[in-house]
């Protein structure tokens, strides 16, 4: 049977960006890696995007017997959907997950309650369809600073739990760069304008803390990569810039949470300012569209980072007072 052809883009280093066709397009990204005849996945898309994943190992000349592992940044279904399925179609490969996260891919009926109850039971079923398990035998549990051996190529996992508690980065120095999952936030291809790169935090329905999103980045930087790697969506530079902004951006939306504390509709105005935020950022760098352009390519972060507003507000108020 013919694979559907993927979209596919050649970076450096013997990496490969894979659009898993989650969402739109260019909005999320798997990465390939090859050294000497041996591959590595890292995050996987969902179920759909599978047979693009294998069509990006085929045109690389290598089959299915030649992947590793498939690592697996952190368990939300755009990150790892697709893990349980790709890992039936890969014989030899180990999946590489943070210690947090395992449970939930050998049984993922939790995992999928949770985003049921943010995207309800139907529009789950549509996006991600059914979420299949993976055998805890195939499963290595990440230790923080742990190295990863692919045929030869040292690649190490450091916990950055700032954005989900179940979360690891890949540091390459082969690439010199770090496979940042979502701790170094979110920066599409579409709205890179004659200044660069522009990027987001984001703000997880679940487990956003401020104090260790900080901790992540500072992390990151500090493995002194040449480039990061994103989920959303692929390879960035000016690391240094981008780094900064990352440290004020968090800083913003702690301040957009307390500003919209007290809202009736909290929900909705942390939304309405959050859009708002991240139009003005993007104006200030060069973004020439109009804000519907800006709705189509952001505005699931837009939804997402105020859920996960919100939540933190709410564990927040719930911590003793000292």
């Amino acid at each position: 049977m013919k694979l559907p052809s993927a979209s596919t883009t050649k970076l450096n280093d013997g990496i490969i960006a894979i659009d898993t066709e989650y969402a739109r397009p260019l909005q999320d990204a798997s990465h390939l890696i090859v050294a000497g005849g041996k591959a590595a996945f890292v995050d996987t898309g969902a179920n759909s995007s599978v047979p693009l994943l294998l069509d990006a190992l085929e045109s690389q000349g290598l089959d299915a017997a030649d992947v590793d592992y498939v690592f697996l940044t952190h368990i939300h279904l755009d990150h790892a959907g697709g893990a349980g399925l790709l890992m039936q179609q890969l014989p030899s490969a180990r999946c590489v997950i943070h210690p947090r996260g395992v449970r939930h891919m050998v049984d993922p009926a939790k995992l999928i309650a949770g985003t049921e109850a943010v995207y309800g039971r139907e529009k789950t079923r549509e996006i991600y369809g059914d979420i299949l398990p993976i055998d805890e035998q195939r499963i290595d549990v990440a230790d923080d600073g742990q190295w990863f051996d692919l045929n030869g190529r040292g690649m190490q996992a450091i916990f950055t739990e700032g954005h989900a508690k179940h979360h690891y980065v890949l540091n390459d120095p082969a690439s010199k760069g770090v496979f940042t999952g979502d701790s170094f936030g979110v920066s599409y291809r579409e709205t890179d304008t004659a200044n660069g790169a522009i990027v987001f935090p984001t703000a997880t329905p679940i487990d956003f803390d401020p104090d260790e999103a900080h901790k992540s980045v500072e992390k990151i930087m500090a493995c002194k990569p040449q480039q990061v790697y994103l989920t959303h969506y692929s390879k960035v530079d000016d690391l240094q810039r981008l780094a900064v902004d990352m440290h004020d951006c968090i800083d913003d939306y702690v301040a957009i949470a307390l500003a919209n504390e007290q809202a009736d509709d909290r929900q909705a105005a942390l939304q309405e300012a959050m859009f708002e935020y991240m139009c003005e950022r993007l104006e200030g760098h060069g973004f020439k569209d109009d804000r519907d352009a800006m709705w189509a390519i952001m505005h699931i972060d837009v939804e997402l980072n105020a859920q996960g507003l919100d939540v933190w507000l709410k564990r927040r108020n719930k911590k003793p007072q000292e």
